[in-house]
C-alpha cells in the first residue's frame, strides 16, 4: 500500500483540528504545528471542505472547523477525499477486474487487500487516533512485531 503525502497531511490536518476544536482554528497554527507546506494544505483544505469534512469560516477570526464530531469521521474518509478510491488496480476497483489463465483467482487477492484496508481505516476515526484508543483488531495490528518490520 502506497500512502500519498497528500493523504498523510490530510489526516495529520484532520487530527489538528480535531485537537484544538470545536472552536475554529486558523490553518497557520495547523501548518505550523504539524510543519506542513502552506501551499499544499491550502489545497487539501479545499478539497477537505469540498468532501464536507471541514467547514471554512471566513474573516479576521477565521479558520476551519471539522464538519462532524472527530468520533464521525474515519481515516478511510479523509484518505478518499484526496486520494480517491483506498484500492484500485491499474485505474480500476478491485471487484472490477478480470484475468484468465494463471491469474484467474488474482481478483479475489486484491478484493481481499481493500478488505484489510476498509477493515483498518474505515473503523479507525479521528478521535481514537487523537486519544490513541485504536480499536481493538487495529491495535493487535499495530502491537504485532512483523507489523513493523520492512520487507
Amino acid at each position: 500500500m502506497h500512502i500519498s503525502a497528500k493523504a498523510d497531511y490530510a489526516v495529520r490536518v484532520m487530527l489538528e483540528l480535531a485537537a484544538h476544536g470545536p472552536g475554529v482554528v486558523k490553518a497557520s497554527v495547523v501548518i505550523d504545528h504539524q510543519d506542513l507546506p502552506r501551499k499544499f494544505i491550502e489545497a487539501i483544505l479545499v478539497e477537505l471542505r469540498r468532501a464536507d469534512l471541514v467547514r471554512s469560516h471566513r474573516g479576521a477570526d477565521g479558520g476551519y472547523t471539522l464538519a462532524r464530531p472527530a468520533a464521525a469521521i474515519s481515516i478511510g474518509s479523509v484518505v478518499r477525499a484526496v486520494d480517491g478510491p483506498l484500492a484500485e488496480v491499474r485505474g480500476l476497483r478491485p471487484h472490477e477486474t478480470e484475468y484468465a489463465g494463471a491469474a484467474e483467482h488474482l481478483a479475489d487477492c486484491w478484493v481481499a487487500a481493500r478488505a484489510a484496508l476498509r477493515k483498518v481505516l474505515d473503523e479507525t476515526s479521528l478521535a481514537q487516533v487523537l486519544d490513541g484508543r485504536l480499536p481493538a483488531h487495529v491495535r493487535r495490528l499495530a502491537e504485532s512485531p512483523e507489523a513493523w518490520l520492512p520487507r
